[in-house]
């Protein structure tokens, strides 16, 4: 699985029209998955989420997490972080997984990131949306699950 992250000051998603989530400070996390994901994967991915320190302390290092920063994260599908231009101009989604096998991962990283303390505002999944967001620093990280031994991409 794979999460652009993005560090907040607000942002919010609206779906065929109507608000599905908004948060004050926080992180807006766009989440792919893989063929290969599991819910494992799932679960370790929203736990280093939550924990990463991003937010400032009071000496203004990044030092606090979203719970520590009283935060929130704004979650949004996003098949398209699996997309690769390398070649053409028209960008594959090969590497993405079928929704039928990525919703659920999703929804379990939702449910970790709750079960870790974490206020959790979603976008729809299969649904065209509108993100709203002002980046706070700019903060924004990448992360992907570790690779495992005879794992494909």
């Amino acid at each position: 699985m794979r999460a652009l992250v993005q560090r907040v000051s607000e942002a919010r998603v609206l779906a065929e029209g109507r608000e599905t989530g908004a948060i004050g400070a926080g992180l807006v996390a766009l989440i792919g998955a893989t063929h290969d994901d599991r819910p494992e994967d799932a679960d370790w991915l929203a736990r280093k989420i939550a924990g990463l320190r991003v937010f400032p302390d009071d000496a203004g290092h990044m030092n606090r997490d979203v719970r520590e920063a009283g935060g929130a994260v704004l979650v949004v599908p996003q098949f398209t972080l699996y997309a690769d231009a390398r070649r053409g101009r028209r960008p594959d989604f090969v590497a993405a997984a079928r929704p039928e096998q990525a919703e659920p991962l999703v929804e379990r990283f939702c449910a970790t990131l709750v079960a870790d303390g974490v206020r959790v505002e979603r976008g729809v999944f299969r649904a065209h949306m509108r993100v709203s967001l002002v980046n706070d620093g700019p903060v924004t990280v990448m992360v992907e699950t570790p690779a495992r031994a005879g794992a494909g991409s």
